[in-house]
């Protein structure tokens, strides 16, 4: 919870619940300011009698089960003010320090505007101080919003379990203070309990976001010494950490092994639960984003937007954004801190069926990291751009265009022009270089003895050369495992394969060397069966096509939304086969990609080869040197109901709850966090508001920005667009006319038209063999 020990939390209350800076070390020395309280009082509102006996958590409990059914609620109003843009030099001046002065004044006017005045005085006054925050972004998230909402959601969870473990009763008290002597100053100290079974000298800690601070742990270490029938529980309402659970592991034997008992000292008891965030009141300064959005001028909110929003752009940043964090989230309101999520695994796996003027909601999924705090997640903003860039490049090009193709003597058919403006299409291209990469470096005999292995079993030339033909290798969709179901499609599976083949026809770059059609057919059986599992194995796994995986879980769903369209008009028909995609361009590092560069990588390893390595083949010495993907199709298999409860008990809840709050499913390693674009208001391109206090005279920001109507781009003026067509006018046809799900193979044309080529061999014999 929030306030634990008076050395590094003063006044507790007053801190969290008016957004003042943390407190330096001279004022956390101060006795701590919160009152103990019985439990059922404080949380259920009534005095029980008596202690039942049963009541408080198990000793030990590492997961409990069907933590998708435990959603709790709290209110954070600061949350409405996210999106409160920096403050010009003018805006400062006007602010001034005296927060308190602003507060008095929206207290009475109740204008937004004048309490993003206030959030201004504030970061002001805290701007010099030691610890101050420069960066007014990263100020008003931690200090302001985080500041109000770590309380509360501490507190909510903590009620939670109080009524979840039936800690009612003359004998239970939260925030109880217990004094214990610091071991090393001799000065006394005060810890503040969650809830203290006072008879018992059970003491329980909750955590919402399943980290143990280490100042607590230390305090619990000297209050054991000093009280020894203090036993400890710490309830967790998350993935525990595997550092808390070290960390708890080794308490509980040191008390065993110095109390000589077997019973549990100090365990941890993980009670998954779903912390949804209400921000109450929206007004013009809360934050929409347009991602998912097909209206340009309306945005939308969700946990996937904060974790995205929070996360560093560099794992150095990472780091150091983990530590801020930190230090500012003892009641777990940034969960596992900004860098808690893998985003390099970040996929979509839900969108609801669109319903004009109604928005979308949708979820994606993403491992967490390890170790947050060591190895943090980071990028998660670009990654989920990509996958809304993708999902809607997917929607405006028509299938035809998802195609790329390196070809070593065909430089004027790379990808569409179009679909070379898009990051999806340089994902594809990109994808399509690393294939053939790997392809070379799969059956590298140097490195793998799977390639020493293969090198022995490849066809020889009458000269006694080891011999490969032009392989085309390409990338297409297996068949995506889906349920439609409650509204929307949950996307489960999404695989990839590799495909393999000897090309023929005009176009196919000539080899190194000669093998008769039975030698050709027995290469091809070589790389099929021992070079194309590994491949197909990256594809699916390794992280250089993490980008790959993420684009194509974005078809599936685009695909999805265009067979809905199909049906009946949906917000998305004006951007569905529009050729329009200048609102999803390169963006980033990558603005100013060409995919010349690509092509031109690929034709120099495809000439000079890869690598070269070294063989000894009946008494002979060989150096030889070792040099697409079509999402057109989008492949499904809509699973049955039974098969989806089965197989995914509790999925969909969790999904659902996704939309509103960052969530796991089950006992996994798996995040899921999603938005919605529903019910949201316009807001301007780049809101910039300038908040004149009430009683300035000076301008005052409405309700919220007025509602232009978009002026129509062109191509893309398709106020008589017809629904999305069928083969031959943009949707794959797989033979399945079934209004259920994504057909498996409905197609995500990503690439190799005409035939990626691959890699060749070229061989020279060593003179004197």
């Amino acid at each position: 919870m929030w306030a634990r020990l008076a050395l590094a939390v003063t006044a507790a209350a007053a801190l969290t619940l008016t957004g003042l800076p943390a407190l330096d070390q001279a004022e956390a020395a101060k006795a701590p300011s919160v009152k103990p309280m019985r439990c059922d009082e404080k949380y259920l509102n009534k005095k029980f009698p008596s202690t039942p006996a049963d009541s408080g958590p198990p000793a030990n409990l590492p997961y409990d089960a069907w933590p998708t059914d435990e959603n709790y609620t709290y209110d954070n109003p600061a949350k409405a003010y996210d999106g409160v843009q920096p403050p010009t030099d003018a805006q400062r001046t006007a602010a001034g320090k005296n927060y308190r002065k602003w507060q008095r004044v929206y207290n009475k006017s109740q204008n937004p505007a004048d309490k993003v005045m206030e959030i201004y005085a504030r970061y002001n006054s805290q701007y010099e101080t030691a610890n101050g925050y420069k960066d007014f972004k990263r100020f008003l998230d931690v200090r302001y919003i985080g500041n109000h909402g770590n309380p509360r959601r501490g507190e909510a969870f903590e009620a939670r379990m109080v009524k979840k473990y039936n800690m009612v009763g003359p004998d239970w008290w939260c925030q109880d203070t217990i004094e214990y002597t610091d071991p090393q100053t001799g000065e006394k100290r005060t810890r503040v309990v969650d809830m203290h079974q006072r008879r018992t000298e059970l003491k329980v800690e909750t955590k919402s976001n399943g980290k143990i601070e280490k100042d607590q742990l230390v305090a619990d270490r000297q209050i054991a010494k000093e009280r020894p029938k203090s036993t400890f529980r710490y309830v967790t309402g998350a993935k525990t950490e595997d550092s808390t659970k070290r960390q708890i592991q080794q308490f509980d034997e040191d008390l065993k092994r110095d109390r000589n008992t077997n019973r549990t000292q100090a365990g941890v008891n993980e009670r998954r639960s779903n912390a949804i965030e209400r921000t109450q009141k929206p007004n013009v300064y809360t934050n929409y984003d347009k991602r998912f959005n097909p209206d340009p001028l309306k945005g939308g909110r969700g946990p996937i937007i904060d974790e995205a929003l929070r996360s560093g752009k560099t794992v150095e940043e990472a780091r150091r954004l983990q530590a801020q964090y930190n230090q500012n989230n003892r009641g777990g309101y940034f969960g596992r801190g900004p860098g808690g999520i893998d985003f390099s695994t970040m996929e979509i796996n839900y969108v609801g069926t669109p319903v004009k003027g109604k928005g979308l909601d949708y979820s994606m999924k993403a491992d967490y990291v390890k170790d947050p705090d060591t190895e943090p997640g980071y990028g998660g903003d670009a990654k989920l751009q990509l996958a809304s860039d993708a999902f809607f490049t997917w929607l405006a090009l028509t299938p035809d265009k998802f195609w790329v193709n390196l070809n070593p003597i065909r430089p004027d058919v790379i990808m569409d022009k179009e679909f070379a403006k898009t990051d999806a299409g340089r994902v594809l291209l990109e994808s399509d270089l690393t294939l053939k990469h790997d392809y070379a470096d799969a059956m590298n005999p140097d490195k793998y003895e799977r390639g020493e292995t293969f090198w022995k079993a490849v066809p020889r030339t009458p000269e006694g050369m080891p011999c490969l033909p032009v392989i085309r290798q390409w990338i297409t969709p297996k068949p995506a495992k889906i349920r439609e179901q409650d509204g929307g499609v949950y996307i489960l599976d999404a695989p990839l394969q590799v495909n393999m083949e000897v090309p023929t026809g005009p176009d196919v770059p000539q080899g190194g060397c000669k093998l008769t059609e039975a030698q050709t057919k027995q290469a091809e059986s070589l790389i099929r069966t021992m070079i194309r599992p590994e491949l197909e194995r990256r594809v699916n796994e390794d992280k250089p096509y993490a980008d790959l995986r993420r684009v194509y879980s974005s078809r599936v769903a685009a695909e999805y939304i265009r067979r809905k369209d199909a049906v009946e008009a949906t917000d998305f028909r004006k951007i569905i086969n529009s050729d329009d995609v200048k609102r999803w361009p390169l963006r980033g590092e990558n603005k100013d990609w060409d995919k010349k560069t690509v092509y031109d990588k690929y034709v120099d390893s495809f000439k000079n080869g890869d690598y070269k390595f070294e063989r000894v083949y009946d008494g002979k010495v060989w150096i030889l040197s070792m040099g697409g993907v079509d999402f057109s199709k989008a492949p499904k298999k809509n699973i049955t109901r039974t098969q989806f409860d089965t197989e995914h008990k509790g999925l969909d809840r969790t999904t659902k709850t996704s939309v509103q709050a960052q969530v796991t499913y089950q006992d996994t390693d798996t995040a899921y966090l999603g938005g919605s674009t529903a019910d949201q208001p316009t807001t301007p391109e780049d809101p910039k508001p300038t908040p004149s206090p009430t009683g300035t005279g000076g301008p005052k920001p409405t309700d919220g920005p007025s509602s232009p109507t978009p002026t129509p781009s062109t191509p893309g003026d398709h106020a008589t667009t017809p629904p999305a067509k069928s083969p031959g006018g943009g949707l794959a046809h797989t033979g399945n006319d079934l209004p259920v799900g994504l057909i498996t193979g409905a197609a995500v044309a990503l690439a190799v038209v005409g035939g990626a080529l691959t890699w060749w061999m070229r061989r020279r014999r060593v003179a004197g063999h």
